[in-house]
């Protein structure tokens, strides 16, 4: 398992454990058993966006670090 922070582009994985106490990530549907991918990554690295449940999403590095996820794969 790793981080959400350390896919790379391209990469699908799946919310195995939310450390993050986001309400705003959990209310647009960041839950464990989510699929997430990895598709952009910002020229800094931070932020990068995920495509969570359909809808692309901004996440910042502090709070994607404290996400773990598990099988992630290269799509």
């Amino acid at each position: 398992m790793r981080a959400l922070n350390e896919l790379n582009i391209g990469e699908e994985a799946t919310v195995a454990n939310m450390r993050c106490k986001s309400r705003r990530l959990r209310d647009l549907g960041l839950v464990e058993g989510t699929k997430v991918k990895c598709v952009l990554r910002s020229p800094l690295g931070d932020p990068a966006a995920y495509k969570i449940r359909g809808a692309v999403v901004a996440i910042r590095r502090e709070d994607a670090s404290q996400i773990t996820v598990e099988g992630a794969c290269h799509e």
